[in-house]
């Protein structure tokens, strides 16, 4: 059974690494690459296992543009909400293929640690449990990867961990301590959890690999895109230019807008994201953080 990763940015070419060393695998992307193993999208689609390691934004064009539905089986290793719409990536793919061909890879998992063999645990969650068992079972042996069915609290865990890192960047950036980033991080947890709960989500997930965990990687490391993010809007950098010196997608900053219209639409106190999504509009750091100081 080959694998085709589609999407060959630092996270999706680790995941090649991973998942090659113990399976066949391909990857492609939206652009050639010069690399082992890439493929032609058309070429990559004709495998049974489809890992999307694509930036969540763009997701719904290139699956208009290229999926052909031949019952693959589907892991979604991406991680964000659709801006335009609000919609959760499981939403985007439903529309594109049955549930039961569908899971959702979360947890803890800087691409670089990962092409060096480091030891991290992982989450595969989908709503058939056998299909779970079998993305967890594809993993190499540096990867603890464990199934699990609560998909919409994985999906929100990955999606909104990365606005709390920006928050948590814009902390250190500050100056603030240790204090502050370790309230700021415990009450974003609290956030997402409430935010979560909304949508049905498991406390459990929360507490885990794909919550806690996850969150508190991305908001404490100049390795997460979004954390650093947070550290150039604090030191007075426009977000344009921080964006052109990442090269890369920062899904927090598109995330946050997402979150704050669903949760203006649904009446969810998410006062974090919402001052996150303020200073990515142009205000004050300083003035956000007194505002956020006064908010219960």
């Amino acid at each position: 059974m080959k694998i085709a990763i589609i999407g060959a940015g630092k996270w999706g070419s680790a995941l090649f690494h991973a998942l090659g060393s113990k399976n066949e695998c391909v990857i492609t992307s939206f652009h050639k690459r010069e690399m082992n193993g890439f493929v032609s999208i058309e070429e990559a689609f004709e495998c049974e296992v489809l890992v999307f390691v694509l930036a969540a934004q763009h997701t719904r064009e290139f699956l208009k543009a290229n999926f052909k539905n031949k019952n693959q089986k589907i892991l979604v290793a991406s991680k964000g909400i659709e801006a335009k719409t609000g919609k959760f990536l499981n939403e985007i793919f439903a529309e594109f293929t049955d549930d039961k061909n569908l899971a959702f890879l979360s947890g803890p998992s800087f691409a670089a640690e990962v092409m060096q063999n480091l030891p991290c645990a992982l989450v595969a969650s989908s709503t058939n449990h056998d299909l779970a068992k079998f993305y967890a079972s594809l993993f190499p042996k540096f990867i603890k990867t464990y199934p699990d069915d609560d998909v919409i609290g994985a999906e929100i865990c990955g999606a909104y961990k990365n606005v709390i890192a920006i928050a948590s960047g814009i902390c250190d950036g500050l100056k603030l301590g240790n204090n502050a980033r370790a309230s700021l991080i415990s009450r974003g947890l609290i956030e997402m959890a409430r935010f979560g709960k909304f949508f049905g989500a498991k406390d459990q997930t929360f507490l885990g690999l794909s919550g806690a965990g996850d969150l508190f990687l991305s908001a404490s490391s100049v390795l997460s895109r979004n954390y650093r993010v947070g550290l150039g809007l604090a030191n007075g950098k426009k977000l344009n230019e921080i964006l052109r010196e990442l090269g890369e997608v920062a899904e927090g900053v598109y995330t946050a807008e997402a979150i704050v219209r669903i949760s203006e639409n649904k009446e969810i106190y998410t006062p974090i994201a919402s001052e996150v999504f303020k200073i990515l509009g142009g205000k004050c750091v300083q003035e956000s953080l007194q505002d956020l100081l006064k908010k219960r």
